[in-house]
């Protein structure tokens, strides 16, 4: 069993604290929601684990298996088993999908056989292999592309920032089984980054932890989700006695986070 942990993150940009903090621990096989309201750092905390150089950790750690990943290239935590799927997918003219899910593998023996396998359990038609990556795709094309990069590549943790944002309800529940199958088949860990609790009726959590001002305020079961689509981020704060901070800072905006690569 493997084990992404991370502890008291601190991180900032510029001259702004945003990462104020976080602890969180995923095994394998398991299933972690982070949810919280716009502009608390959930997609930042994504780009730090994965490596965008423009943030400054200034304390804490992150691990899989204990080895350090902070220090670390983006392509170097990859090799370690990390795996981010984007908010904002970027498209990459005159390169196709499969020719970059192939390199990916290294070349591997079956690499044809398999991404036709994924394709056809998410419902990715051949002609979007052969088209340059996320080139003229709509959201739940370029989410279907990026499911199936997942599946082929079988990394042991997947972060999906907001992986549910463009879908309809049936490229929903595609990418979200398949996702779930892959906790069972590989024991991938999956840290699942959202703001609705319509994604954790397709991916069920195993645990579900609320990020307000950087940090995770509280964590608990599925029950937890709905607590916050009953009575919202404010209800609550008011139940767990705190306010509900102020955005950290404009972390959120809406840019693919590796759009100007620095990695």
């Amino acid at each position: 069993m493997s084990v992404l942990k991370v502890t008291d993150l601190h991180a900032s940009i510029g001259d702004v604290e945003i990462l104020r903090g976080v602890d969180l621990e995923v095994s394998s096989g398991e299933v972690h929601a982070l949810m919280g309201p716009n502009g608390s750092g959930k997609s930042t905390l994504s780009h730090v684990l994965m490596g965008r150089d423009d943030y400054t950790v200034t304390s804490g750690s992150v691990t899989i298996d204990g080895e350090e990943l902070l220090g670390l290239p983006t392509w170097k935590r990859a090799r370690k088993g990390l795996f981010l799927t984007h908010q904002y997918p970027v498209e990459i003219v005159g390169v196709r999908v499969v020719d970059l899910v192939t390199a990916a593998t290294d070349g591997e023996a079956d690499a044809g056989g398999r991404i036709a396998t994924e394709a056809s359990r998410l419902a990715v038609r051949d002609e979007f292999l052969t088209r340059g990556v996320n080139v003229e795709f709509s959201g739940g094309e370029q989410k279907r592309a990026e499911t199936l990069q997942l599946a082929v590549l079988e990394p042991r943790f997947a972060v999906l920032d907001e992986i549910d944002s463009g879908l309809d309800v049936d490229a929903l529940r595609d990418v979200s089984r398949r996702i779930e199958a892959m906790t069972e088949e590989t024991g991938l860990g999956v840290l699942a980054i959202t703001h609705y609790a319509r994604l954790l009726t397709e991916l069920r959590p195993d645990r579900v932890h609320v990020f307000m001002g950087g940090r995770v305020v509280t964590s608990g079961g599925p029950e937890l989700a709905d607590e916050l689509e009953a009575g919202g981020y404010d209800g609550l704060a008011a139940r767990l006695g705190i306010e509900v901070p102020s955005p950290v800072a404009a972390a959120e905006k809406p840019l693919d986070p590796f759009a100007t690569p620095g990695f």
